[in-house]
């Protein structure tokens, strides 16, 4: 028997890799210790970070959900991923209170800038549960106006730009929200909802239809400027961008100075010309309540984003991944351990040469479990990888009609065998998660679900035990000078009627 992890390694490397988690065509951001200050905790915009690993098998259950919450979500805030099993973003990681995979934080703008509210997610690992949670925390620069502040809200900055969404809701939505924040010190956005009491505002710009945006590009004396596009957040902003240019985002990096004889000229020079192309950005009243991603700091050097305020800071004690499960080498293995005639119940995970993205999940799945069962000391049948260069491979997926990927449960003593289910109409259908595969394991334990026969020749049969004739003889007539044996009477059992399938009594 072989437990070493060497060919599961091996046959998991070959997989395709993406760096981390999310591929670059992802619409999840890819953040670490460097790139979090910028991206995450100055930005004006509600984020959601997950903290994970590669090889957490519960990460990867989670990616299709957060793929999507991440696309819901897109122009309304941000969905990031920190790879804390690189090693350099391990300190971060234990700075930031991350203790297991995956760890989801909100990341939610503060009063001071560059200091974020963050706040541990607990809700459903669902793509709704996360969207609704993170829409939830969006800040709220949209003023409600009703008739009776109306003109106290236009007289305001009267310079400044403003753009009025007339509704027939009540709440403001995530995309207005958005757009506010797109904007924020450079338009003020505002709400005025279609009710009885807002007749005033309804006439006085001449609304009759909702929903409708209107701008004024230069406060109250400005004629409006109705939308006629789309609500939707690309078009919407594009029509603002005539009265001012929405908030960078990310944040711009920080400028990195040449070190010379000259540089105090050469950072007045930088300075007195960032300060003349940001005199375009905004009015005034921009320049005193501007966003936070517009900010740029001068510096010499360009540094590394601070860590969270801990007291140490400490590397993260990150869990060690599951040890490969055991790995059936020949047919003298596999008929010892799970196809002999007084075997118990096992799990074969069938692993063709060339593995697949399914395969090397169903594998790492397997170990999940079988780890997690070890470490709290539960009793569980054993789980081996069948590879393809045993012989017993090909018999089994010849004598079951099996796909060159397959994970059965068989019991030689019993002779039954189960697969499992397949989701959708082809083989490749399978779920294959650490969740599924529990699930399908926890029903064979509980002897639930239907089993089937195995065909006849898959179990080997024991030999009979034979005896010479010369033995046959002399075992019924003593020699004479021998004392006579003494035959003990062997009380014999009665065969009893085969009872149903069941594994209860393996457990």
């Amino acid at each position: 028997m072989v437990y070493t992890t060497a060919i599961v390694a091996a046959l998991l490397a070959a997989l395709p890799v993406n760096a981390g988690l999310y591929p670059k065509s992802s619409k999840v951001v890819q953040v670490d210790a460097k790139s979090y200050d910028r991206l995450i905790a100055q930005s004006n915009y509600t984020s959601i970070v997950e903290f994970y690993a590669p090889w957490c098998g519960h990460c990867k259950n989670l990616q299709p959900a957060y793929e999507k919450a991440a696309i819901n979500l897109l122009g309304l805030a941000k969905v990031a991923a920190f790879d804390c099993d690189d090693e350099s973003n391990k300190a971060f990681c234990g700075g930031m209170g991350v203790k297991g995979f995956p760890t989801l934080k909100i990341v939610k703008p503060g009063k001071t800038p560059g200091k974020p509210i963050v706040e541990d997610y607990n809700g459903e690992r669902t793509a709704k549960g996360i969207v609704d949670a993170v829409i939830d925390k969006i800040p709220n620069h949209v003023k409600r106006v009703e008739d009776k502040n109306l003109e106290a809200w236009l007289e305001e900055a009267n310079e400044t730009a403003k753009a009025i969404l007339f509704t027939d809701k009540g709440k403001t939505s995530a995309l207005l929200k958005s757009i506010a924040i797109d904007f924020k010190g450079s338009i003020s956005v505002a709400q005025i909802r279609n009710t009885d009491k807002e007749k005033a505002s309804l006439e006085l710009f001449g609304v009759s239809k909702f929903p409708t945006l209107i701008l004024l590009p230069g406060g109250k004396e400005a004629e409006g400027i109705v939308y006629d596009g789309e609500m939707k957040k690309d078009p919407m902003v594009a029509f603002l961008s005539q009265a001012a240019s929405p908030n960078p985002d990310p944040a711009p990096a920080k400028v990195k100075l040449p070190k010379s004889k000259d540089s105090k000229k050469s950072k007045a020079k930088a300075k007195e010309s960032f300060e003349e192309a940001s005199k375009t950005h905004a009015s005034e009243e921009g320049k005193t309540n501007k966003a936070t991603a517009t900010d740029e700091t001068l510096v010499e050097e360009a540094t590394e984003s601070p860590s969270p305020e801990v007291e140490t800071e400490k590397p993260v004690d990150l869990p060690v991944p599951a040890p490969a499960i055991g790995i059936l080498e020949t047919e003298t293995e596999l008929e010892a351990e799970c196809l002999g005639s007084r075997t118990g119940t096992c799990i074969l995970a069938l692993l063709p040469s060339t593995p697949d993205e399914i395969a090397a999940t169903a594998v790492g799945s397997l170990s999940e479990i079988a780890h997690r069962h070890k470490q709290h000391q539960r009793k569980l049948f054993p789980f081996y990888v069948l590879p393809e260069k045993n012989t017993g491979y090909k018999q089994i997926k010849d004598a079951l009609a099996l796909s060159d990927m397959a994970i059965i449960a068989v019991n030689g003593r019993r002779g039954w065998w189960r697969t499992i289910p397949v989701t959708g109409d082809k083989i490749s259908d399978k779920d294959v998660t650490e969740e599924a595969i529990e699930n399908w394991v926890d029903s064979i334990r509980l002897g639930e679900g239907a089993k089937q026969k195995l065909p006849e020749g898959l179990i080997p049969e024991e030999p009979e035990e034979t005896t010479t004739e010369e033995e046959s003889t002399s075992s019924k007539t003593p020699a004479p000078s021998e004392e006579p044996i003494v035959v003990e009477e062997v009380k014999v059992e009665e065969k009893t009627e085969q009872k149903p399938i069941d594994d209860h009594d393996e457990l």
